[in-house]
C-alpha cells in the first residue's frame, strides 16, 4: 500500500496562556489513493487509526491532482467528524477528490497561486444499456452530493459548470 498522506508533530506556545501544546500536521499530496481504496478495508482503517491516534487542532496540507472518490468521501466524514479544528491550507492544488477533502476544513486558505479545480465526476462503464444507466445514475447522484457540500461550504459565482 502507498501512503498519500503523512502525519508531523511539533510542539507549539500559546501566546495567550504562555502553555505549551502539540499541534498536529498532516501533508496530502499526489494522487489519493494510487493503488486502491475501493474494496479496501485496510487503508481506510489505517487512516482512521492514524487520525484518532492524537488530540488537538489539525492543520492539512493539501497538493494533490485528486484520485478515487470514494477514499474523499470517507476521509472528508472522518475529518468532519474529528474533535478539533481541521485548518485545510492548499499548498499547490486540490483537484477533483482533493477539492472534496479540503471542504471537510472548519477553516480553508489558499494562497494567490494555489488552485482549487471542481467538475462532474466521471468514470469508465462497460456492458449493455442497464449498466449504462446505472453509471449514469450513480454519476449523477455523487455530482449532486458534490455541489451541495461545496454550495454549503462555499460561495461561488455560477459560471456555467
Amino acid at each position: 500500500m502507498k501512503k498519500f498522506w503523512n502525519w508531523k508533530k511539533t510542539k507549539t506556545v500559546n501566546q495567550e496562556t504562555g502553555q505549551e501544546a502539540e499541534e498536529r500536521i498532516l501533508f496530502m499530496n499526489g494522487v489519493i489513493a494510487e493503488d486502491s481504496w475501493f474494496d479496501d478495508d485496510v487503508t481506510p482503517a489505517l487512516f482512521k487509526d492514524e487520525l484518532n491516534a492524537g488530540t488537538g487542532d489539525i492543520t492539512l496540507w493539501i497538493n494533490s491532482p485528486g484520485g478515487d472518490c470514494v477514499a474523499a468521501a470517507q476521509i472528508f466524514n472522518m475529518l468532519s467528524e474529528y474533535p478539533g479544528k481541521v485548518t485545510v491550507k492548499i499548498d499547490g492544488l486540490a483537484a477533483s477528490a482533493a477539492s472534496v477533502i479540503a471542504m471537510a476544513g472548519t477553516e480553508v486558505w489558499m494562497s494567490p497561486v494555489s488552485m482549487m479545480m471542481i467538475h462532474n465526476p466521471a468514470t469508465v462503464a462497460w456492458g449493455d444499456h442497464s449498466e449504462m444507466k446505472k453509471a449514469m445514475e450513480l454519476l449523477d447522484a455523487v455530482a449532486g452530493l458534490t455541489q451541495e457540500e461545496l454550495e454549503a461550504r462555499i460561495r461561488i459565482r455560477e459560471i456555467g459548470i
